[in-house]
């Protein structure tokens, strides 16, 4: 009877050992948040623009890793977690995962203003402001654009995820020199990202660069719609390689073993 008892345990844990060797491994997923140039819209390229979010896929092997794009249009860093973006991304995160974020068009918007009330102060310092906020109708305590970077970092990073900062694609907005205006917003989130040691891209050399050689006229005839902001469908695509190639060319950045 003891006999027939533990050769009935031992079937019985050696069926539990090769079922739990047949479970596929989770696969890690690819997080992207921003505004609407990383996803516009409702993402079906209404009005001719598209977000480089929408193509970033391509780039990789899907059958190792999920990409989903959580950007949504008209966004700030402040604004995407106000909204309640930010939670529904973190409640998702797993350890392994990647976050790669780029914001900073939306955050030289206005603090206080009755349309949008999403801007930022501008820097990567701790400064903060007491404001009232027409939106949502009470008062509202507004950071930097780069201690909303920091703190995005610090979260995602405390979930056992990888975390990318990109800066912000560039306007089509050109000097005396026929040369692509950088933004200032470049520096703060590279400031943001080497302080709570995430990995940074800069996405904005990498385009404004290429524009530099394309020229304004070429520029604005094949990537951009008429706000000089907002990309289309080959826009969004050249976007989308510059963030692979960036992704490829960061030292140590194990996502890029997913790129095809």
């Amino acid at each position: 009877m003891k006999y027939l008892l533990k050769t009935s345990a031992f079937v019985l844990i050696a069926a539990l050992v090769a079922c739990a060797a047949k479970k596929p491994l989770q696969k890690p997923t690819l997080f992207l948040i921003g505004d609407s140039t990383v996803k516009n819209g409702r993402d079906n390229g209404a009005n001719g623009q598209w977000g480089w979010g929408h193509f970033l896929p391509e780039f990789f092997d899907l059958g190792k890793i999920n990409v989903e794009n959580h950007a949504l249009g008209g966004t700030s860093t402040r604004t995407f977690r106000s909204k309640g973006l930010w939670d529904s991304v973190l409640v998702k995160l797993k350890a392994g995962d990647y976050v790669m974020m780029q914001f900073g068009h939306n955050d030289s918007s206005p603090l206080d203003d009755t349309a949008r009330a999403r801007g930022t102060i501008k820097g990567n310092a701790d400064d903060s402001k007491e404001i009232y906020n027409p939106i949502l109708k009470k008062q509202e305590r507004v950071y930097s654009y780069g201690w909303y970077i920091r703190q995005f970092i610090r979260e995602a990073k405390a979930k056992g995820a990888t975390v990318i900062v990109c800066s912000l694609i560039p306007r089509s907005s050109w000097n005396y020199a026929n040369k692509v205006n950088r933004s200032e917003y470049v520096e703060w989130a590279r400031a943001a990202a080497i302080q709570e040691n995430a990995f940074y891209i800069n996405l904005n050399k990498l385009i404004a660069d290429e524009y530099d050689k394309l020229g304004q006229q070429k520029v604005d005839a094949l990537y951009l719609v008429k706000d000089h902001t907002h990309t289309t469908e080959a826009g969004a695509k050249f976007n989308a390689q510059k963030v692979a190639e960036g992704i490829k060319s960061t030292k140590g950045l194990s996502l890029a073993k997913y790129l095809k």
